[in-house]
């Protein structure tokens, strides 16, 4: 049932049960017809049929059916029924009619019950009126603002849980997605070195049909050892993604003190040097440095002749250097790749508050990164 269909039948409803207070005698007798009762009793009956769609109008017509109701009577159906015009009046009108009708039930209250006495002269029908007058005006006012407070803080408190959800929604999605860029970058630096050295030494397998069996033999076993290498560091990824915990995270990750075992498997000369002290870096950039040196080393092999390789690993107070140089080859490889090489080790450094450049250098191409690290002896937060 809908509010309109809602406050018709309460008006049909008060209207029946108006006369059957009518008919009991609940109302003063002046020596006037009873059934000029029913006429105030009808139009503040019509106000609460408009209770919610038109509270002003509603609040009018209980006004000038009271007024009605006390030249004829008053009636004790009517009386009750106008207090039920000044509640909705109050709660679904302007919230400033609100303050009004406070002022002005609570004026009246106080003028009835001085009325009565000056008429009367008695300070006991005083107190009676007051409190009566009070009654039919002042407590529905005052109980229709309370209401309407509460309704108007449930409202804010469902709006704050609504904004609240929508942006526990949006950090969610947020942490997804940077998951997700994250685990992208890993899972391409992770299988982007051991597959691009396994296809580069099949495919110079492939294309020389001079090579002696001891030499075959070392290009396999350096398949084999990339396959399966690739093959335990895919297993660890995985497993870490099943399980939970930092201390799990922390035991597994790469380190960039691992460079040279990163080196040795290039399967191409390369000159190492470390500068500076090596000292315990920040995980994040620590396992960054780690990444960026891999996939430099990965489009070495991919673009470049094999000759010429640098790797300068640079420990400074603030921050570790990290520069990869070698010669670039005239042919391209022809080995497939996404292009989001460079594109990852740039976002890993930016990510961290780092530089990264990479482009050609002389008759070469080079990648120097900087990253923020602790100072040593400092907690292994990034500065």
């Amino acid at each position: 049932m809908t509010p309109t269909r809602q406050d018709a039948a309460m008006a049909v409803a008060a209207f029946a049960a108006g006369l059957v207070l009518v008919a009991g005698g609940a109302f003063v007798h002046r020596g006037l017809s009873a059934s000029l009762l029913l006429i105030p009793l009808a139009v503040t009956c019509a106000g609460v049929a408009l209770r919610r769609r038109a509270p002003v109008a509603a609040l009018a017509l209980g006004g000038v059916a009271l007024a009605g109701d006390v030249l004829v009577g008053p009636s004790l159906a009517t009386v009750l029924i106008v207090t039920d015009n000044i509640y909705a009046g109050v709660l679904y009108g302007p919230r400033r009619l609100g303050r009004i009708m406070l002022w002005v039930t609570s004026v009246g209250a106080v003028v009835v019950g001085a009325w009565a006495w000056l008429a009367i002269q008695d300070w006991r029908l005083l107190a009676v009126m007051g409190i009566q007058a009070a009654l039919v005006g002042v407590v529905p006012v005052t109980t229709a603002i309370i209401v309407r407070q509460h309704r108007d803080q449930a409202a804010a408190e469902r709006a704050r849980a609504e904004q609240m959800a929508r942006l526990a929604e949006l950090d969610r999605r947020a942490a997804v997605s940077a998951e997700r860029a994250r685990m992208a970058r890993e899972l391409h630096d992770l299988v982007a070195n051991h597959f691009s050295a396994i296809a580069i030494q099949a495919s110079a397998m492939l294309s020389r049909a001079d090579l002696d069996a001891a030499t075959s033999r070392r290009i396999v076993e350096s398949i084999r050892e990339n396959s399966v290498q690739g093959m335990a560091e895919m297993r660890t990824m995985i497993g870490f993604l099943r399980e939970e915990g930092e201390e799990i995270e922390e035991a597994r990750r790469p380190r960039l003190s691992d460079v040279e075992v990163l080196v040795e498997r290039a399967g191409f000369p390369v000159e190492l040097a470390v500068a500076g002290m090596p000292r315990e870096l920040p995980a994040a950039v620590d396992l960054a440095g780690y990444r960026i040196v891999q996939e430099s080393l990965t489009n070495v092999l991919k673009h470049g002749t094999g000759a010429g390789v640098r790797v300068l690993v640079g420990y400074r107070p603030d921050l570790v250097e990290l520069t990869v140089a070698n010669e670039v080859g005239a042919r391209p490889s022809g080995l497939p790749g996404a292009g989001a090489g460079l594109a990852g080790m740039r976002e890993r450094a930016t990510l961290l508050g780092g530089s990264f450049e990479a482009g050609p250098y002389g008759r070469g191409w080079r990648v120097r990164v900087e990253l923020p690290a602790a100072p040593a002896g400092a907690n292994g937060s990034v500065s």
